[in-house]
């Protein structure tokens, strides 16, 4: 069949086996090119593996550090007439590559929200690893069912305390516009902490404690975004933001039980994804964000991003911020960018974006998660949905 992208609102239904494959290798060559990342962490287990960060995650410390990974992600795997997510594919693209590449890939597909995936990835670590010294979460879900008491959670990404009225973006007509988002409940506040904050992640250190497969002296890394003064409204001050902060709880809790190695959140820079694209503001900011650290000559997507996270942040002794967080996101933070962000957001409009962002960059970024739009792949070419091509 023949495949093209269609997109629903803020949704891709469709992925490019090739185009998905394609993507991945060409973010193995940048951390081949660029050499190895000294680590004794050898063993490593990262939730929510198929895409963004957590997708950079596994090939960074497989083909930077030679490490051995089990990862879990919820993909769509394919039929006869319907293309599977692009997670799917890329896991597949990735297991390839490592086996060729004679390091163990095994990934579990299915809700790691549940004890019954906690309980397979346990299976496949004994298995294949015997242990794990590395935990990277970043799983991605604006659902999640708590196994404790099988209540399903939908998290809200709202202001909190009072309505926000800012500028947004239309990534499909380009127009730039003002809107009013209101602000979210008590009770949406504490769902979102259910789904996006740190309580998760405490219940897989738990887990693999229980189970026997945390290696002594084990590190876990969750992801997170803080951004800047301009999304805090909707983002960092809302109801997002307090899910943010019960991440920083749950470090300081595993901490405590484990060690002062065993957890630390990570910020990283803002990137194209699928689900910051339906957050309001977000994408405005980021069209200006491409454009500002690319006339800088400091850009990075999220394979630079975690490259450098483990190439460079993580090495000797580890800096951390006054809540014992990594921060990766410093270039996009520096006063330099954020002066310059913020000098263009207040003149703003749908006439001169074309001038001071870059939206067809962000258009390109947003299509490459889905496989789509990458030099070199013929998207004319009759596929099989069903098939990943080989390494």
């Amino acid at each position: 069949m023949i495949i093209e992208p269609k997109i629903r609102g803020f949704i891709c239904t469709t992925a490019h086996p090739v185009g998905c494959a394609t993507n991945v290798q060409r973010q193995i060559d940048h951390v081949v090119v660029k050499g190895a990342i000294p680590s004794d962490r050898k063993r490593v287990l990262v939730l929510g593996c198929s895409t963004g960060y957590g997708l950079a995650s596994r090939i960074v410390t497989t083909f930077g550090s030679d490490a051995d990974t089990v990862g879990v992600s919820f993909e769509r795997a394919p039929a006869e007439n319907k293309t599977a997510s692009a997670g799917w594919y890329n896991n597949r693209a990735f297991e390839q590559r490592a086996k060729a590449a004679a390091r163990v890939a095994v990934t579990v597909e299915g809700d790691a929200f549940s004890d019954a995936i906690k309980a397979e990835a346990i299976d496949a670590i004994k298995a294949n690893l015997g242990q794990v010294d590395l935990i990277v979460y970043s799983v991605a879900s604006p659902v999640r069912t708590d196994p404790k008491d099988g209540v399903t959670y939908r998290s809200a990404i709202k202001p909190y305390g009072g309505s926000v009225t800012s500028k947004t973006l239309n990534t499909g007509s380009g127009e730039v516009s003002e809107i009013s988002v209101e602000p979210g409940t008590e009770e949406e506040m504490a769902a979102t902490v259910k789904v996006m904050g740190g309580e998760d992640w405490e219940l897989w250190i738990a887990a693999l404690s229980a189970a026997g497969v945390l290696a002594d002296g084990f590190q876990s890394l969750n992801y997170t975004y803080l951004g800047s003064e301009l999304t805090w409204p909707i983002y960092h001050k809302g109801t997002l933001g307090k899910a943010k902060a019960d991440l920083d709880r749950a470090a300081a809790a595993i901490r405590a039980q484990f060690g002062e190695q065993a957890a630390h959140v990570v910020a990283l820079k803002a990137v194209v994804t699928q689900a910051s694209s339906a957050i309001p503001v977000v994408p405005l900011y980021g069209t200006l964000l491409i454009k500002v650290m690319d006339e800088m000559g400091i850009g990075e997507g999220t394979i630079e991003q975690i490259d450098r996270l483990f190439r460079v942040k993580l090495q000797g002794d580890i800096a951390l911020d006054e809540a014992a967080r990594v921060r990766v996101d410093d270039w996009e933070l520096s006063d330099t960018v954020q002066a310059e962000l913020k000098k263009r957001w207040a003149v703003l409009n749908t006439e001169n974006l074309p001038a001071l962002a870059d939206l067809a960059k962000y258009r390109e970024e947003f299509l490459k998660l889905f496989g789509f739009g990458l030099g070199g792949v013929d998207y004319a070419a009759d596929v099989d949905p069903q098939v990943v091509p080989a390494a």
